[in-house]
């Protein structure tokens, strides 16, 4: 009998293409579709960091994907591995830009509206040359202001397709062009009429403010659009400046030459001074340190390396020099990891589309086809030219989306604004949609629910003079490095002790110290140093040190001339207030989990101190993203809280991330809402800060939609000008910028 042959899946490779021209996630869901559509090929669009990651057959080349993006309507261009991760040149310019469209669209027309409608409605007080003046105060805004716009819609029309760009530029345009034939080709007589709604349903066919009011709308909610995409790629941008950019490499002789990281390879030996940033994933070959891993790990205390043991690149050498083979380099490495976890992510999030954009492929092309069918209407009635032109601009302006385009931006804004007041700052609509549904809230231990630094909690001694003890361990440690010195130093400085000058110090790296105080042999440090030196321990300091350690602390001993006389237990303190946020959270119905990579004896006893209800301890960034998932897969809706580089990647895959003001720019970039306030209560008023911004939107978008479907069907009839469909139009977007304004009471 012969064996079917297994069919083996086509070797692939995975490319990374810097998208631009997309201004809404419309256009990033119509270059994934475009993408998708090719064979073999799969890709995911990240319309935050602009930024697709496409899986391609090993033999295809990456330039026809640039093409099939370039024949969507939109630029690419291959990223490689030293190619920054977010390069916000592009989003920088495009922001600066649209204010300073915004800027001259707004000083010109508040003069082109007062004297656009006056002109329409009171004919008298015309003077010669009035029709130049309007002109010149409109083109600027119907032209260089609104180019953005026209050049999107005339993309899009390019490739068949339609967005709200669309809709507005075809508004802009053909009230313009009207106004301009009234003003120059075919100009109606003066009419004097008697009554102001008279004057207003008789004005000449002048709309020229109707123009310019659309424009400057849309341009305001765009340009505040524009800011909140440039903070979303804050996380790639913070991961990415961890790399070092340059390393001492050893040639083969032994020199040292300082190269590009990105030159270094596989078995390459490099150097790592004190204070400097391991340079990428390595095995130490020569040297011992204290090596700061919380951006990795989320461990408070200092990891000691020696020979044998595993670095990994971004990490911090803090006291000694290193010799280290590279083990892992590019996109292999523990960082670029975090990176692509932290990308894709995002990318998920980007799917969650404002309303507008998602209606936008039907609403566009539903209202275009309404506008031909009004004009065509009156046409056939036997109406003349300017009633049904009229109508037709009626429907156009009355549909154009700027109370839509403002419902969002606006209230985010006020939030912002009133969130700083409350020290949280909620950065985008994913925070508000999710708030609601959550039902559990994973805290990181370090520098979130604890302070994030080393001090003394306890202090053993078999001697009286416990201040002069106190005082001797701080003079060793005040010539050290470690973090466990400073915390001993810490403590007798708050005591009021200066270090004296020490003797014959010797640091003992793993290990402690020892020098000389006042002719006195002074040691200080971890039982395995005690041992070594055969020096002698009472029973109740190991009774002591054995309860420090069992309560997840740092224990370590002082010894006199060759006898201990005390114990040093050192640990992560929690945060004042910590145990209270938790029971306010617990009241309001919500699971609470403490998920860290420190060890877990100390994060039991954390979680005891605090209550909260679960522990996942000794977890890695990945891990941490994996415990996320897991919770979500059983149907949790998950609120990660944390502070670290090492948290980024968990606070980016969670349903909703609440970033510590005080961590990391990675965690800060990766979160959906920043607790600037240094007060653990503040994630219980965030998530009621975020409920009610979104209670808001939502009441923006039902009035904006509202508006529109209740007066589409009168400007069809004819009963609506479009003189009062723009009147009608800034009243609906003053509506919702007020309705927003409301956020700013919020208690």
């Amino acid at each position: 009998m012969t064996t079917p042959a297994t069919v083996q899946d086509p070797p692939t490779r995975r490319v990374r293409l810097a998208v631009s021209g997309m201004s809404c996630a419309a256009c990033s869901a119509r270059v994934e579709r475009a993408l998708n559509k090719m064979d073999g090929v799969g890709a995911s669009v990240n319309f935050a960091t602009g930024i697709a990651t496409v899986d391609i057959p090993a033999h295809q080349e990456a330039k026809t994907l640039c093409d099939t993006v370039i024949g969507a309507g939109y630029q690419a261009a291959e990223l490689t591995d030293t190619d920054p991760v977010v390069d916000t040149g592009p989003e920088d310019r495009a922001a600066a830009d649209l204010f300073r469209r915004l800027v001259v669209g707004l000083l010109l027309f508040f003069p082109l509206a007062d004297f656009s409608i006056m002109f329409a409605t009171v004919a008298s007080v015309r003077f010669p040359g009035w029709q130049i003046l309007l002109t010149a105060l409109a083109l600027p805004i119907v032209t260089w202001a609104a180019a953005p716009l026209h050049r999107r819609a005339l993309a899009g029309l390019r490739h068949g397709t339609t967005s709200m760009e669309t809709l507005v530029s075809i508004g802009i345009t053909a009230a313009t062009v009207w106004s301009m034939i009234t003003l120059f080709v075919r100009p109606v007589p003066a009419v004097t009429h008697h009554g102001v709604w008279a004057a207003i349903m008789g004005a000449d066919s002048i709309y020229l403010e109707v123009a310019g009011g659309v424009t400057v709308f849309v341009l305001a909610g765009r340009y505040f659009e524009a800011k909140a995409r440039r903070r979303a790629g804050g996380a790639l941008r913070a991961l990415a400046a961890l790399n070092a950019k340059d390393v001492t490499a050893l040639t083969a002789d032994g020199r040292e030459i300082v190269i590009p990281t990105r030159e270094l390879t596989i078995g390459r030996r490099f150097v790592v001074r004190p204070g400097e940033t391991i340079a990428t994933d390595g095995r130490v070959i020569e040297g011992y340190s204290s090596v700061d891993a919380a951006a990795m790990t989320g461990e408070s205390t200092p990891v000691e390396v020696a020979p044998g043991d595993e670095v990994t690149g971004g990490t911090a050498s803090l006291t000694g020099r290193l010799v280290v083979e590279a083990t892992a380099v590019g996109s292999d490495t523990q960082l670029a990891g975090m990176i692509r976890l932290v990308e894709e992510a995002q990318t998920g999030k980007a799917a969650v589309q404002r309303l507008a954009d998602r209606i936008a492929g039907v609403f566009v092309p539903a209202v275009l086809t309404l506008t031909a069918l009004t004009l065509a209407g009156w046409l056939v009635s036997g109406a003349d030219l300017d009633t049904a032109i009229g109508a037709a601009l009626a429907v156009l302006v009355i549909a154009c989306p700027c109370a839509l385009g403002l419902a969002t931006p606006t209230a985010l804004m006020v939030a912002s604004g009133r969130g700083a007041h409350l020290g949280i700052f909620l950065k985008g609509h994913h925070a508000l949609e999710t708030s609601r549904t959550i039902d559990t809230v994973v805290f990181d231990k370090t520098g979130t629910v604890t302070e994030g630094a080393m001090s003394v909690v306890a202090v053993h001694t078999s001697v009286a003079d416990s201040d002069e003890i106190v005082r001797t361990a701080a003079d060793v440690e005040s010539a050290s490095e470690h973090a466990v010195a400073a915390a001993i130093v810490a403590y007798a400085r708050s005591r009021g002790h200066n270090p004296r000058a020490v003797e014959d110090f010797v640091a003992l790296p793993g290990l402690g110290a020892r020098g000389t105080i006042a002719g006195q042999r002074v040691l200080i440090g971890r039982p395995a140093l005690v041992e070594s030196e055969h020096v002698a321990v009472a029973e109740d300091l190991r009774l002591a040190l054995t309860t420090e350690q069992s309560l997840g602390r740092t224990a370590v001993y002082l010894c006199l001339d060759g006898r201990a006389v005390a114990v040093f237990a050192v640990a992560d303190t929690v945060r004042v207030g910590m145990a209270e946020t938790v029971a306010r959270l617990h009241r309001r119905g919500l699971r609470t989990m403490l998920l860290t990579g420190d060890n877990a004896e100390a994060a039991r006893a954390v979680a005891e101190e605090t209550g909260i209800a679960e522990v996942v301890a000794d977890v890695l960034p990945e891990g941490k993203v994996r415990a996320i998932q897991q919770l979500q897969q059983e149907g949790r809706r998950v609120a990660m809280v944390g502070d670290g580089i090492n948290d980024g990647p968990a606070l980016a895959t969670a349903d909703l991330g609440l970033a510590i003001g005080r961590g990391t720019d990675v965690a800060i970039g990766a979160a959906d809402i920043i607790l600037v306030r240094d007060d653990p209560a503040a994630v219980p008023d965030a998530l009621e800060l975020a409920h009610a911004t979104l209670r808001t939107i939502r009441g923006n978008l039902m009035w904006a939609f509202g508006y529109n479907l209740a007066a589409l069907p009168i400007a069809v009839a004819g009963l609506l000008n479009p003189l009062l469909a723009g009147a009608a139009m800034a009243f609906s977007s003053f509506f919702v910028v007020w309705n927003s304004l409301r956020l700013s009471n919020f208690r």
